[in-house]
């Protein structure tokens, strides 16, 4: 299974940013790490094993750039304003110098967004705000509530990074032609945010298979069982 580092610096970030390519060839799926993930965690923890076929066969290659949680929503020793700004840059970073990059690889120049947990988070919040570039969203025991990392502070940039909020009134036509699984448990401790981003695509008639498994915990083994199953969705050319 190919396996390539890439390390550039971000402008929009002002930083140096590293990512892991896994595969050499197939429709191109991003995948965020949990919170305050590097970019090796998906490999380290097995995830990246469990799609293995799916990399050797040329069917996906996986994009794994590494989070911004500890300069944005885990940096206490900031503003509020600045944790949200610096959200808003890693956005800006993943649309202009990756999403952009690697979408034309496909022929709906589209990409597949994933993740887990908070990763899920990151995976579903670009994939509503920007539902031009995602064909597909799966989301592993998402969390998308960002208000408490806030403090209570108000501002726009907040309320359009939080899916519950703004997915409500969001009406761009593609996000009816996305396929989106929301992958949760019974047991798992985001599975009311699970329930209540599915009650709003519901609402709004977006169409999702919305998979709730038995009796597993929020951990990389439910990820690891979800993730393969999850790519077999994708309709390869």
């Amino acid at each position: 299974m190919k396996e390539e580092y890439l390390k550039w610096h971000s402008p929009h970030l002002n930083r140096d940013v590293e990512m892991l390519v896994f595969g050499h060839s197939g429709y191109p799926v991003i995948l965020f790490p949990t919170s305050m993930g590097s970019f090796h965690e998906n490999r380290d923890m097995g995830l990246i094993g469990s799609a293995h076929w799916f990399i050797e066969q040329g069917l996906v290659q996986i994009f794994c750039p590494e989070s911004n949680d500890r300069q944005s929503f885990y940096n206490k020793g900031i503003h509020p304003h600045q944790r949200i700004a610096q959200h808003m840059a890693y956005d800006k970073m993943i649309c202009h110098e990756l999403v952009e990059r690697v979408r034309l690889n496909t022929g709906t120049a589209k990409v597949a967004m994933a993740g887990c947990s908070f990763g899920g988070y990151h995976a579903a919040n670009f994939a509503f705000r920007h539902p031009g570039y995602v064909s597909h969203l799966f989301s592993m025991s998402g969390a998308f509530d960002i208000r408490s990392f806030m403090e209570g502070y108000q501002h726009d940039d907040i309320f359009y990074n939080s899916p519950l909020e703004y997915l409500r009134d969001l009406q761009d036509h593609e996000l009816w032609n996305m396929k989106i699984a929301l992958g949760t448990s019974n047991w798992d401790i985001c599975f009311d945010a699970n329930l209540k981003l599915h009650a709003v695509l519901e609402q709004k008639g977006v169409g999702h298979w919305f998979d709730v498994r038995q009796n597993r915990l929020h951990d990389w083994e439910l990820w690891k069982e979800m993730f393969p199953h999850y790519l077999s969705t994708i309709k390869f050319d």
